[in-house]
């Protein structure tokens, strides 16, 4: 028996095999779970997603186009969700952007509000319009997981518009348990430390982060994209069914330590 076994979700956020929305989808797969994934509207990036599901065996896979930043996409998205699954059980929401002009060590004081207010809405206001399509095809009640990082709690050298937009992010987390927990509808967040992924490494200094974590987590190295997947297993599953509202950190305890 897998812990996900008979549960359907949606994963957002899928870019290739070393994100960590690609982890949480081979991990759920593996645990019974049916996976459904969008993608942005882009030829190159629909090859790419399709390329990676095929590397975790997911080769039959439903997928959809969605630019979460548009409402019309996210409606045309889950109009189409109803069509291929009897209900939705979990949802993931691995979505962040900020220009990385201006994820640079130092440069946090020159953001313009156009750069600040795309990063909000795309890395946290999604999550609210995802959450309110999502729920009302969660019959039997379900788990909505997003991804932050610590740069939501301190201030990170590089990370800048991006902590704020995750501090955000981790906000509108728990004012989303509270409203939906009554239907059964957990949120949390997964505070993943530092992965090499593709938006991680268009951070500044993040070699820096990486260095960081080796020298001061308490396990004394960095984690592994494929760690983030597994403790999302947790989240999603009924093994989680009295935790929401919460931000799980995986990142071998750097957040429990000064400096």
């Amino acid at each position: 028996m897998g812990l996900l076994d008979g549960k359907h979700g949606l994963i957002i956020g899928v870019a290739n095999e070393r994100s960590i929305a690609w982890h949480i989808a081979h991990n759920a797969s593996k645990e019974g779970a049916t996976c459904a994934f969008s993608y942005y509207p882009d030829e190159k990036m629909e090859r790419r997603v399709r390329r990676a599901l095929q590397s975790a065996g997911l080769d039959d896979a439903w997928l959809h186009p969605c630019d979460v930043g548009s409402d019309e996409d996210l409606d045309r998205l889950f109009v189409a969700l109803t069509g291929v699954m009897p209900r939705v059980d979990f949802v993931v929401h691995s979505v962040a952007y900020a220009d990385r002009e201006y994820l640079q060590p130092g440069r946090f004081v020159e953001t313009p509000r156009d750069v600040f207010v795309r990063a909000l809405d795309v890395s946290a206001y999604t999550l609210i319009a995802v959450a309110e399509r999502a729920a009302p095809l969660m019959s039997d009640g379900g788990a909505i997981l997003a991804l932050t990082y610590y740069g939501a709690e301190k201030a990170i050298p590089g990370y800048n518009v991006m902590g704020v937009a995750k501090a955000a992010l981790e906000a509108t987390t728990r004012y989303l348990a509270a409203d939906l927990g009554e239907r059964g509808i957990r949120v949390n967040a997964l505070s993943a430390g530092p992965c090499r992924t593709v938006s991680a490494m268009a951070v500044g200094d993040v070699d820096e982060m990486f260095t960081r974590m080796e020298q001061r987590a308490p396990m004394r190295r960095n984690i592994t994209t494929d760690e983030v997947g597994r403790s999302a297993i947790y989240l999603l599953s009924d093994l989680s069914s009295g935790v929401t509202g919460e931000t799980h950190h995986v990142d071998a305890g750097f957040n429990a330590v000064a400096g």
